[in-house]
């Protein structure tokens, strides 16, 4: 008998969403789809089948879907209407676990409020993650839900990976390095041994590179370094965060009459790609500007992930292949080639009409292997509910 997973991936404007029908641990993706545009004059609700031929394209009503509970509604109404029932568990991808949640767990009152404490080393995305988880809990206390957490693959980084160089009172308070990205670096590493075998069990750097973007130093599959830290602000420059800092500039910013509040919009809203071009946060917009700071934004994109590469080699030890996936990973062929150019001097080189395609190989002969391979955040979270019901069953 076939049971139905819900995955719920809630983010400040858009929510994310696909339901699996298991039987005897295989999952088969019944539909997908978005809510996006939430708090926009053009919120819409799109769906894909299983075979991700269109199944629903709705203009949804702005005055009656202005925030993410809204939203969350209009979306249930859909589901339940082409599901016929309720799911047998709801699956959710919370962006932080801090140091306590280190791998997947069954909601309740109790884990809510400790999830709820952690909003605050991601007030960007931890706020939409648990808006559905509450929703759900009010509504329906019987319907089991699972929270799955970015930082929980990272949990056993090296001990040198997770420090800070401050007092060890602030280190045993939680202040460390967590990573994220980590359910879509799971995927990828459940991944390459069907798609990259020759380099699966080696040294691989994969770069989550989408509005959100970090890199992650995987040695046999598992991670040992992160360029994300204590928050989602660290590393790589983003959409709109600017990636690595100098603390000082927030001292500075503090120092000059800045509130906590304007320094956490500066840095959550008004930064990176965005802040460097002046123009979008959207590299496909970069892409088609001529503008001289649109491709300066790019640049400073492409050099610091060759950059973290290098860095991240140099924290296994050496470099086996290199992974691209998310959004402008996963599409954007002139970023590719950039950082790959910088990173010549490592052993890579890619083929053009390979990376034009978006791969899955898109190396040119004797360079190091080079991989384009779409994650699934919600895959992997819908497999990790399945085995919490089994453990809880």
């Amino acid at each position: 008998m076939s049971r139905a997973i819900l995955v719920l991936n809630a983010g400040s404007s858009s929510i994310k969403f696909q339901l699996y029908d298991e039987a005897g641990g295989a999952l088969a993706r019944r539909f997908k789809g978005r809510v996006e545009g939430i708090g926009t004059p053009h919120p819409r609700l799109l769906a894909w089948g299983a075979g991700d031929a269109p199944l629903d394209d709705v203009a949804l009503d702005p005055a009656q879907v202005t925030e993410g509970e809204q939203a969350q509604a209009a979306l249930g109404n859909w589901i339940a209407g082409h599901m016929g029932g309720l799911p047998a568990a709801i699956g959710h991808r919370v962006v932080h676990g801090g140091a306590r949640f280190t791998g997947p767990v069954r909601v309740d009152a109790a884990v809510l409020a400790e999830l709820e404490a952690l909003v605050p080393l991601a007030p960007l995305h931890q706020p939409h993650n648990l808006a559905p988880i509450r929703s759900v809990l009010a509504r329906r206390p019987e319907l089991p839900q699972v929270a799955c957490f970015d930082t929980a693959f990272h949990a056993r980084m090296p001990e040198l990976a997770q420090r800070f160089a401050i007092p060890e009172a602030l280190h045993a308070a939680g202040v460390r390095r967590y990573g994220f990205h980590g359910l879509s670096y799971e995927y990828i590493a459940g991944r390459l041994p069907e798609v990259a075998p020759e380099i699966a069990g080696g040294r691989v750097v994969v770069a989550h590179l989408g509005s959100g973007a970090s890199a992650c130093a995987l040695l046999a599959g598992r991670s040992v370094e992160s360029t994300m830290g204590f928050t989602a602000l660290d590393g790589l420059p983003m959409g709109t965060r600017p990636g690595q800092l100098d603390a000082g500039v927030v001292l500075y910013l503090a120092q000059q009459g800045r509130s906590p509040a304007e320094i956490e919009h500066i840095l959550y809203h008004e930064s990176g790609l965005l802040g460097l071009s002046g123009i979008s946060a959207d590299v496909r917009d970069l892409l088609a500007s001529t503008e001289p700071r649109a491709a300066l934004a790019l640049a400073y994109f492409a050099y610091r992930t060759a950059q973290a590469i290098a860095a991240l080699a140099s924290a296994m030890g050496g470099l086996d292949g290199v992974v691209f996936t998310a959004g402008v990973g996963e599409n954007a062929a002139p970023v590719r080639a950039m950082i790959a150019a910088r990173c010549a001097w490592l052993g890579l080189a890619l083929d053009p009409a390979r990376n034009a395609a978006h791969g899955p190989r898109i190396s040119a002969e004797g360079s190091l292997p080079v991989y384009v391979i779409p994650t699934n955040e919600e895959r992997m979270v819908a497999r990790h509910v399945l085995d919490v019901l089994e453990t809880t069953a």
